[in-house]
């Protein structure tokens, strides 16, 4: 039996615990604070996460860092800002040959490093591999159709990661594009803030297929000189992530924005919230590697100058609407 352990007992580590466990992996899910796991293993659920969905039997909950690294197929989903600091107290649990699998989806706010480049500094040793795609966690959990990328650049251990935790409802495709994998997940994030600020300001379904759109370009030309490809960033971890965090207010992301779009303030937000909402931390590292390389990445830069230029939201969308108009060839992906 494989072992497949999970790093981080929010709604989607929870919800790829009982998928790995449904699988047929022997699962232990890793909470940083006892009491939260002492609280799942006696509920059997993670109420403080994902109310009202009971865990696969078998699934155990644990605070200890040293029974959660031993495991064949680490699963990592802390939040992205946390990563370094987590995986950096796992290290010396770690057996070398531990596949560690990147599932939160971010840009290292002071280090503009992507999850993969930070991997690698901590774990040089251990294989790693992404997994990023249009998932929402309450409906993995539950068992619905779900498709996502696994991206490993060594294909027998991506193969061997989908035959661990792949499902008939929860559906691996393998890429060896990981940085593409990233890419499309780190600026969708940002993306859908934008899109729930068109929602919250009532500015039009027009303007949030525009958004969407136009923000897809974004994605592709950041992608393009990371060293991504483009079939990517159209695939599930791009243009299939964009599409539902961009259309949903089940998106933190989205309902972050359409409460900016409201006129609520960004700190009150965030001090309701139990769960990190990784756009408001990945914006402004996204323009600073946008402002490096030079790509036009508007939509990023209003969405950064909302939540930390102190720019107001009126001010950020008439910012765009007076952008010059373009060439669509031009102007395009």
């Amino acid at each position: 039996m494989t072992k497949v352990n999970v790093i981080g007992a929010g709604a989607f580590g929870t919800a790829l615990a009982i998928t790995a466990k449904k699988a047929g992996n022997d699962v232990l899910l890793w909470t940083r604070h006892r009491d939260h796991a002492d609280a799942i293993n006696s509920e059997k659920g993670n109420s403080k996460y994902l109310d009202n969905v009971s865990l696969t039997p078998g699934v155990e909950a644990t605070s200890e860092l040293a029974r959660a690294g031993n495991a064949n197929i680490l699963l990592l989903a802390v939040p992205a800002q946390h990563v370094r600091e987590i995986l950096a107290q796992l290290k010396p649990w770690l057996a070398p040959e531990t596949v560690l699998v990147m599932c939160a989806k971010g840009i290292e706010q002071d280090s503009g490093l992507l999850m993969s480049e930070v991997m690698a500094e901590i774990a040089p040793t251990n294989p790693i591999a992404i997994l990023s795609g249009p998932n929402f966690a309450r409906e993995i959990a539950l068992g619905l159709p779900t498709a996502t990328t696994l991206a490993c650049r060594d294909r027998e251990i991506g193969e061997d990661i989908v035959k661990a935790i792949g499902l008939p409802a929860f559906r691996p495709y393998l890429t060896d594009d990981v940085i593409g994998a990233q890419v499309g997940g780190a600026v969708k994030n940002v993306l859908a803030i934008a899109c729930g600020v068109v929602s919250g300001g009532k500015l039009g379904e027009n303007a949030r297929a525009a958004l969407i759109t136009r923000g897809m370009a974004e994605i592709l030309r950041l992608g393009e000189k990371l060293g991504a490809r483009a079939e990517t960033l159209m695939g599930l971890s791009g243009l299939g992530d964009v599409v539902l965090s961009c259309s949903s207010p089940a998106s933190r992301n989205f309902s972050l924005g359409a409460a900016l779009g409201q006129g609520d303030i960004l700190g009150e937000i965030l001090q309701q919230r139990i769960a990190v909402t990784e756009g408001v931390y990945t914006a402004s590292a996204i323009c600073r590697l946008a402002e490096k390389f030079n790509i036009e990445m508007p939509i990023c830069f209003a969405v950064n100058e909302i939540l930390n230029g102190g720019v107001a939201v009126s001010n950020a969308v008439e910012e765009l609407l007076a952008r010059p108009f373009r060439d669509e060839r031009l102007a395009g992906f």
